[in-house]
């Protein structure tokens, strides 16, 4: 099969192709095709030659809107138009979140983180759900900064269950800060790579900033503030409901977590999942589901992720047949 493209005059070619032809290289692998310019004319031969005209001509409308296709993005649209999804390119990289200390503009980078920023800015409570590395604590502090900074809320207070030391604290050396601080490591990376170290520790000094574990946040009720809750598939469900009922006037609240890893002891229910189930379809809360296409690290993550999830189907189908099959007996 064979299929020709014309590429537009104002496209860079370079930009396009990428180093060495990467870019093409990563198209041909994906759609088992082979690619030859001539005239400005992509003459396109292969497996699936049509499939490749279409993540081409996606690459085309990403680079009229941004001159560069770094290999996370370049992997992301070939994905997204394999998988017939939809993606709208100019609203997503036009939206700003925010800028971090260095002056780096903070966007949206899949569909799904573009959703779940909309939803954050129209939505008082909102839950981020999905695997490791799609930037849900990392987008929610970046718009919870952005609303102090606008002066939408007053305070913003960032915690998360302390699972591995059962958030009993008490026999950790230290004052509160120290014994938590370990637990609470991803936060402040997140603050610090947005405001900086000094912003941030200003900030937390002023008492603007908080970041507390789970265990520290009963009998509060938490006016003008935005609030995050991270790991919370590591909730427990009574700390889930203490939680979400801390939520006072002016105040937004987001939720995120990883279903596929909770560490809570055997037997002990994810309060996220309760949650899930319980808070669906609730008038003025929104849920957002991100998947291993989202994943905005390491390409390795996204095949670490892919692993998992299809061997833990292939135990799901097998507990599923096992418990079909029933011997007979007298």
């Amino acid at each position: 099969m064979e299929y020709k493209l014309k590429i537009p005059d104002e496209i860079n070619i370079q930009g396009l192709f990428g180093n060495y032809d990467a870019n093409i290289r990563s198209v041909e692998k994906y759609t088992g095709t082979e690619m030859n310019l001539r005239d400005g004319e992509l003459t396109i031969k292969g497996r699936d030659p049509e499939l490749a005209a279409r993540i081409i001509a996606r690459l085309i409308e990403a680079l009229a809107i941004e001159p560069e296709l770094d290999s996370q993005r370049l992997n992301y649209l070939i994905e997204v138009e394999a998988g017939g999804k939809t993606y709208d390119e100019k609203s997503t990289s036009k939206d700003i979140v925010c800028y971090t200390h260095t002056g780096r503009p903070l966007k949206p980078k899949t569909q799904a983180q573009k959703e779940y920023v909309d939803n954050i800015r129209k939505t008082d409570m909102v839950f981020g759900i999905g695997p490791a590395g799609t930037g849900k604590t990392y987008l929610a502090c970046a718009m919870a900064i952005n609303a102090y900074k606008n002066k939408e809320v007053e305070r913003i207070i960032l915690t998360r269950p302390a699972v591995e030391a059962g958030e009993r604290l008490g026999f950790l050396p230290g004052d509160m800060q120290e014994k938590v601080d370990p637990y609470l490591r991803p936060l402040y990376d997140a603050l610090y790579d947005v405001l900086g170290l000094d912003a941030a520790s200003k900030l937390r000094e002023k008492g603007a900033i908080e970041v507390v574990p789970l265990a520290y946040m009963r009998g509060r009720t938490l006016d003008n503030a935005f609030i995050i809750l991270d790991e919370a598939q590591n909730t427990t469900r009574e700390q889930m409901k203490m939680f979400l009922t801390r939520m006072g006037f002016n105040s937004k609240v987001v939720v995120t977590g990883d279903i596929t890893q909770i560490d809570l002891p055997s037997g002990t229910a994810s309060g996220l999942k309760e949650a899930e189930r319980i808070l669906k379809g609730v008038e003025g809360i929104k849920f957002n589901y991100f998947s291993e296409l989202d994943v905005v690290r390491h390409e390795l993550v996204k095949r670490i992720i892919k692993a998992y999830e299809a061997f833990d189907n292939k135990n799901k189908v097998r507990a599923g047949s096992s418990k079909g099959h029933k011997v007979s007996g007298r």
